[in-house]
């Protein structure tokens, strides 16, 4: 049997592996469109896919975690996931890399959806919150894949042998850490349905993740070409509003708990919703280097630690089991990672980028509107303080 220290890293290892292996795959994006002579709108179609697959597989996800373990669907997740790495870097058409990619969205949703249940399993064994630090992990992961993903470009190395070593040594630590991890027995409920849907009590914890989830979707497409085309900034600084944002989420995760311990985490919610809606006020209304840098780290630091923090609070707040609960807020949450962005593409042809950069900064204020309605959550910053 683990400990619970023992659970939290193996828990810790499969968040690595989640963003290690989704970075290392989008650190090679250019070199599959050079491989495969695609344009700009056939790569578009392709990449399409990935979100096709993920989407269509979230409430199967709810369904089979109703009927089996969450720690045997995040195996399997993980081991398909790893498997569809190391495909990408042997298609030799674009129907080929599309079918790949829609495995991938398919496997990468049946272990973040499992892991993120996992995580949950987890916190239940601490006093004190230690849950954003997973997703801290992850985007530790996703820098350091990002970082070697770099050295390989430059070292000449083809992304199938890139994709096929990462894809070996992620699935040996996910063996590794698979014993360690927490064994939950499926919850099973008289109504097992395949298809989940959040019920009334969780329907604003999914619109708080919608309107995250949307602003996370927001700033890794739109950030650069925000700095870009509005704030003008020296050619060398284009990328900097994307690096000071990650950097901040990244530091969000991983000193988040801290804070919850402290404030509860309604109160983090809270707050966390007005730094999202400062952020994207201030980057729009003063599109400088400084002052939309200055936006872009408040936006980090607001949407850092939402996501884990209404996850926990929706599995303690509801009837639901936790896997299915999770599974249902991700489906309502997902859907503004992946409809939100292209459609700011559609209204900034209209009305430009800083009206929809300030358009965006609603979803911070809707954040804290439905955080405070949610009656709930007392319960939830007891426990956290006990």
């Amino acid at each position: 049997m683990s400990t619970p220290r023992s659970a939290r890293i193996a828990t810790a290892v499969y968040f690595f592996i989640s963003g290690f292996s989704f970075a290392s795959w989008a650190s090679r994006i250019p070199d599959i469109q050079r491989k495969l002579s695609l344009n700009k709108a056939e790569l578009g179609l392709a990449l399409l896919a990935l979100p096709a697959g993920l989407m269509l597989t979230l409430p199967v996800t709810g369904y089979l975690l109703q009927r089996h373990s969450s720690r045997n669907i995040m195996m399997i997740g993980v081991l398909t996931f790893n498997l569809m790495l190391a495909l990408i870097g042997v298609v030799t058409h674009p129907w080929q890399l599309a079918l790949v990619l829609f495995g991938f969205g398919c496997s990468r949703n049946l272990m973040n959806i499992s892991v993120n249940a996992q995580s949950v399993a987890v916190q239940a064994l601490y006093t004190r919150s230690i849950i954003t630090t997973f997703h801290g992990v992850w985007s530790l992961a996703g820098f350091a894949a990002a970082a070697i993903g770099v050295i390989m470009v430059n070292a000449g190395i083809i992304p199938f042998w890139h994709f096929f070593v990462a894809a070996i040594v992620m699935t040996i630590m996910a063996l590794l850490a698979f014993r360690a991890s927490p064994h939950l027995p499926p919850a099973r409920q008289a109504n097992t349905k395949r298809f989940i849907w959040p019920d009334k009590p969780l329907l604003k914890y999914g619109w708080i993740s919608f309107a995250v989830m949307a602003c996370e979707g927001t700033m890794y497409d739109w950030s650069n070409v925000y700095f870009k085309e509005a704030v003008h900034p020296p050619e060398s600084l284009i990328a900097a509003g994307y690096v000071i944002y990650m950097l901040a989420m990244s530091t969000g995760r991983f000193t988040g708990d801290s804070l919850v311990n402290r404030i509860g985490i309604p109160t983090m919610i809270k707050h966390s919703g007005i730094l999202v809606f400062s952020g994207f006020m201030v980057a729009a209304l003063l599109p400088h280097t400084i002052s939309a840098s200055l936006g872009f780290l408040m936006i980090g630091f607001g949407v850092s630690c939402v996501v884990p923090l209404v996850l926990r609070m929706a599995t303690q707040t509801t009837t639901m089991a936790s896997g299915p609960a999770i599974a249902a807020v991700s489906t309502v949450g997902y859907m503004g990672f992946l409809v939100v962005p292209p459609l700011i593409g559609i209204v900034a042809q209209v009305a430009g980028l800083r009206w929809v950069f300030a358009m965006m900064a609603m979803f911070g204020m809707l954040i804290t509107i439905l955080i405070s309605q949610i009656k709930e959550t007392t319960t939830v910053k007891e426990s956290i303080k006990a």
